[in-house]
């Protein structure tokens, strides 16, 4: 099989000259820019009481562990500016917390002071919010310190080790806490790759283009392969679309076949035809959708 080497910008010229081309392999997948996907904590602890009159304690402590079934779940945006925290206690008790640098910055060691109720702080204010059990402050001053923290890619978040203070509206009254988190060394990301293969067929019996390829990756995935096909034949534009599915395995590249059924009445004809194709698949990992795209020249013959 032929495959294309990976371009984005073609010209006329160059497709011709692609048609000459060996074989190449497709592009590295790239991110959609998705909302990063909680992770369980593998190891770790949360912990925080108030003083009489705390409004979210209540004046009492509170204490859950991963060894004990409480269920904690971490995750950072993607700037790494933000760590968000939930808890799911074993008693029935949830709360969540936030920690956020200033706007721009990522989280580092350090204590942030000044911070205002998360995510309404200012882009200048680093953030800050403890609620939960069905308390929550409307505003809130505070301060947190990171001593620890290290994170993975994709809002994976290795370790971290916080404590922080709140004070609800504008109260001298305060819950104070901290937070120790440990995981694993974080999973690889998806790796997808993309070929088109510079040849095809255009059915004499029903007009349709067929297009060939394969796919490849480093996680066991269902990839979803579709695109277009553009065809100019004696000032006439030709055009279609074609999808398909194929389950792809660490290894070996994977065939896939694509069928394009032309939009209009004139039918797709030997000759060359511009073939825009698109891998997607979700990182079984991270729970994020991870997509290659291709433009490429390929050649119909009859069929």
């Amino acid at each position: 099989m032929k495959l294309s080497a990976p371009r984005r910008v073609l010209t006329r010229a160059t497709a011709v000259l692609a048609l000459a081309l060996g074989m190449a392999t497709g592009s590295t997948g790239l991110l959609s820019g998705a909302e990063a996907q909680a992770m369980p904590v593998s190891e770790g602890s949360f912990s925080f009481g108030g003083d009489e009159g705390d409004y979210i304690s209540g004046g009492r402590s509170y204490a859950y562990t991963t060894a004990a079934d409480d269920r904690l779940n971490i995750t950072a945006d993607n700037g790494n500016n933000t760590v968000s925290l939930s808890v799911d206690g074993a008693g029935g008790d949830w709360w969540y917390l936030d920690l956020a640098a200033p706007s721009g910055k990522a989280l580092a060691p350090g204590t942030y002071t000044g911070a205002t109720r998360h995510p309404f702080n200012e882009p200048d204010e680093p953030g800050l919010s403890l609620s939960g059990n069905g308390r929550g402050c409307n505003t809130l001053t505070g301060e947190f310190t990171i001593s620890e923290v290290e994170f993975g890619p994709l809002g994976y978040v290795k370790k971290l080790d916080a404590t922080f203070e709140q004070h609800c509206e504008g109260g001298a009254t305060a819950a104070r806490g901290e937070l120790h988190i440990t995981n694993p060394a974080p999973p690889a990301e998806l790796d997808l790759g993309l070929a088109v293969a510079v040849e095809g067929t255009a059915s004499t019996l029903n007009g349709k283009a067929t297009l060939h390829g394969t796919v490849s990756c480093n996680k066991p995935v269902q990839v979803a392969v579709a695109g277009n096909v553009t065809q100019v034949k004696n000032q006439t534009l030709i055009r279609g679309s074609y999808s398909t599915s194929v389950s792809c395995v660490p290894g070996t590249p994977v065939e896939w076949t694509g069928t394009a059924v032309p939009t209009g009445s004139v039918p797709f004809q030997q000759g060359l035809v511009e073939v825009e194709a698109r891998a997607t698949a979700t990182d079984p990992d991270y729970a994020q959708p991870v997509t290659v795209n291709e433009t490429v020249p390929v050649r119909l013959r009859r069929g």
